[in-house]
């Protein structure tokens, strides 16, 4: 065997010992190294990262639907989710979601971010939108004929519905992007449910990119001259939405993940 094959040999067998989890964080490295707030990955970098991640499976990252994680305590309230962190820099993250049955993450925003979402296992409803348009908050009131005992002026911005449907494992990864794809989603776990997150760029305060969490209100909730449906439309393909606090009982533990480790580079 001659050197050169010899090396040709070496190299097929350290790729054969490359865990699928090292194959995301180094595509994740190529395909966000040139990103930043906004800025959406190469449609080749995209088909990447989303052929990588559908192919993986729960036994990838080493989570289970046995785990004490998905026991469920509380009486009331939010059920605890459990966050397992992988990977994060300055361009994406990696981690896992473990939500219980009836865990819920609430409607929340991903600013300036691409995100790909694996349902590792379970089965999860998923309810998706976008901004309308780039309009400012409208402080409005409820309609007259609103059963509302007080009228109260509140802000609110128009969202389409873009997804509102259960999915269960295996199934395609999803991806949203800044400003399509349902940027603002919201997961209720139906089972005991694994998603594996790739956030790019992840959340960070300093920089603006704070998760912001959202009430919904029906379109027929609030009236305003320049927000008419279309002939075709209907009106519960879009919803008002109201920035809220953290929802109270919410509470996401982060935990140790014992998956197969990621070598960063």
């Amino acid at each position: 065997m001659s050197a050169q094959q010899s090396e040709r040999k070496k190299r097929r067998m350290r790729q054969k010992k490359i865990t699928a989890v090292q194959k995301l964080y180094d595509t994740c490295k190529e395909v966000f190294a040139n990103c930043g707030p906004g800025v959406v990955p190469s449609d080749e970098g995209i088909e990447r990262l989303k052929d990588i991640l559908n192919g993986m499976t729960q036994l990838d990252v080493g989570v289970r639907p046995n785990m004490p994680y998905f026991r469920i305590r509380e009486t009331g309230g939010f059920p605890k989710i459990t966050y397992l962190h992988l990977s994060e820099c300055d361009k994406f993250s990696i981690g896992i979601f473990l939500l219980p049955p009836f865990g819920v993450l609430p409607l929340h925003n991903h600013p300036q971010m691409t995100v790909f979402s694996k349902l590792l296992f379970g089965t999860m409803h998923i309810k998706a939108y976008d901004w309308v348009d780039d309009g400012a908050l409208i402080s409005s009131a409820p309609k007259a004929d609103s059963s509302e005992a007080e009228v109260k002026p509140v802000s609110v911005r128009l969202a389409k519905l873009k997804v509102d449907s259960d999915f269960t494992a295996p199934c395609n990864t999803s991806i949203l992007y800044p400003t399509d794809g349902g940027n603002m989603h919201c997961f209720t776990a139906l089972t005991s449910c694994a998603v594996l997150d790739v956030l790019g760029p992840p959340y960070n305060d300093p920089e603006g990119r704070h998760c912001q969490y959202y009430q919904t209100y029906p379109f027929a909730h609030f009236s305003a001259d320049d927000k008419k449906l279309d002939d075709g439309e209907k009106s519960e393909d879009y919803a008002w939405l109201e920035e809220i606090e953290k929802p109270k009982g919410l509470a996401v533990i982060g935990a140790i993940y014992n998956g197969p480790k990621i070598v960063e580079k």
